[in-house]
């Protein structure tokens, strides 16, 4: 008799609900959020596991790996799908019933599943997410005193980056107490920057020594970080067997509206990956306004503008990029920067 398995995960513990295939509750038990707790219960229960279901969240990639590790067919459930699903079930939400909800989607096969990305897009993506904290915060020190200072008629003005530190001290002379409120900014400034540029080596190298990133950036308008991020975001790329549906997946493709007589296709739904989302847009952007090498995906680019206007072209470039980029990682191929190829343009 098969067995399905629903996973409320928490910091601490982790609600289990064991169901057969007639959806009849075998087990209702709380262990500690460990994959080895989880596998020794359900070991110990016995059985034919079909299905274990956990909710994607923070602890979701390590579960399901220790337990794929156990030999449990586990699968990750999309987060939005789930939680209506459990709203549609119940009254009171605990985490018993949302187990047991889990356990009951499990059986009847009503669940989206998800992709768990691969450690070492993990850890490239943390050291992605990392650096732009860094990179964030910096900026916000620097625009921080930029605005204390200006209300005592302190003008920083435009200054380059090493030279802001000697611009500030200079401008703090006079004043013996900003001097010493600005110090200890001054100083967590300059720590920053270092470690900013340890971290960007650190992708640096990544990439260097990465020849899918390598690939990526022949196309026009990606760089080290552009490349990096699709890399990591997209991690296996026979999850999408058309290309065109990375467009989908990163949110810049038209949301469809339709009830009735009414149906009409609004902006782009700017649904999945948000920052992989700004690194294609803002590739886009650099190709149309500011690349010096023109390409056919510039002229099909200002094409679009001259019609839709510039920022709709710089949405459709960026789209059409990430589609393209999904061919060139499959095919093993550079960018092409003549005509385009008719298997691009299919895809496209």
């Amino acid at each position: 008799m098969a067995h399905f398995v629903g996973l409320d995960v928490s910091v601490k513990e982790t609600s289990v609900c064991v169901v057969d295939d007639a959806g009849k509750v075998l087990c209702e038990r709380k262990v500690p959020t460990e994959p080895d707790d989880i596998a020794v219960l359900l070991t110990s229960i016995g059985g034919d596991y079909a299905r274990v279901g956990i909710e994607a969240g923070p602890l979701s990639q390590w579960l399901v790996n220790g337990l794929s590790e156990a030999g449990l067919p586990v699968i990750c459930v999309e987060t939005r799908h789930m939680k209506a699903l459990l709203q549609a079930q119940q009254i009171n939400k605990s985490d018993r019933n949302d187990a047991r909800g889990i356990a009951q989607m499990m059986r009847v096969g009503l669940f989206k599943p998800v992709h768990v990305k691969t450690l070492a897009a993990q850890e490239q993506r943390m050291l992605l997410t990392s650096r732009k904290l860094v990179q964030r915060k910096l900026i916000d020190i620097e625009s921080d005193m930029r605005g204390t200072l200006r209300n005592f008629g302190l003008k920083v003005g435009v200054v380059s980056t090493v030279g802001y530190e000697a611009r500030v001290r200079h401008l703090v002379e006079g004043f013996p107490r900003l001097a010493a409120i600005v110090e200890p900014l001054l100083t967590v400034r300059r720590v920053m920057r270092q470690q900013l540029a340890t971290l960007h080596k650190m992708l640096l190298d990544t990439v260097r020594h990465d020849p899918v990133c390598r690939r990526l950036m022949t196309a026009p308008g990606v760089g080290p970080v552009v490349a990096l991020t699709y890399r990591a975001s997209i991690d296996q790329p026979q999850r999408f067997v058309p290309s065109r549906a990375v467009g989908a997946h990163v949110g810049l493709t038209p949301r469809r509206h339709q009830s009735g007589e009414l149906d009409y296709d609004g902006g782009i739904s700017k649904s999945g990956d948000t920052m992989l989302r700004t690194m294609l847009y803002e590739a886009a952007q650099i190709l149309m306004t500011q690349s010096r090498h023109w390409s056919w995906l510039k002229a099909w680019g200002m094409k679009v503008a001259q019609r839709r206007g510039m920022r709709r072209a710089i949405v459709a470039v960026a789209r059409r990029l990430a589609v393209i980029l999904h061919r060139m990682w499959t095919d093993g191929t550079d960018f092409r920067w003549g005509r385009e190829p008719d298997t691009t343009g299919t895809a496209a």
